[in-house]
């Protein structure tokens, strides 16, 4: 993370974690995760900026938790069986512009009802092809999110991009 986000001190800034407090392992992990949130903002950022033009949509998940510390463990190497919540708990966001949401039939609401489920990775490439409306035998209905959000006629109208090429 960049020195302006260095909010929490005193950090670790070695890779020799062992050279560190569990402190300023927990900070630099904070540093990271407001650097992140930085990022995440940012992209956003963009997307609204064209929403005038684009019905834009955002969806992120994180690769991995981390482990702090907690139960005597480091980093995230632990096999997924034995790997402590830190570890296998991710946060997953989505964001969709005015129109993408609208178009959906209030795509916000009906995701942010799903706020607790209990989501993997596994949600991730469904829901991809499920928001972009990509129908293909390869999309798990089960494990796409958005698939109770769209109308029906959203759902069986062909992509713009398809009509025009045909």
């Amino acid at each position: 993370y960049p020195a302006a986000f260095r909010r929490y001190t005193p950090d670790c800034t070695t890779s020799a974690l062992q050279n560190c407090s569990r402190q300023e392992i927990v900070n630099a992990y904070d540093n990271t995760i407001a650097y992140t949130d930085h990022v995440l903002a940012g992209i956003i950022d963009v997307l609204k900026a064209r929403e005038d033009r684009y019905q834009t949509a955002f969806l992120y998940v994180s690769d991995h938790g981390e482990s702090t510390g907690e139960h005597g463990l480091y980093l995230h190497g632990a096999p997924y069986l034995l790997a402590p919540s830190q570890q296998t708990h991710v946060p997953m966001v989505a964001w969709l512009s005015d129109g993408f949401s609208q178009a959906m039939g209030d795509g916000r609401a009906c995701l942010a009802r799903q706020r607790d489920a209990e989501l993997s990775h596994d949600n991730l490439f469904p829901t991809m092809l499920g928001l972009l409306n990509i129908r293909t035998s390869v999309r798990a209905a089960s494990l796409d999110i958005s698939n109770d959000c769209r109308q029906p006629r959203l759902a069986q109208q062909e992509p713009a991009d398809m009509a025009a090429i045909r």
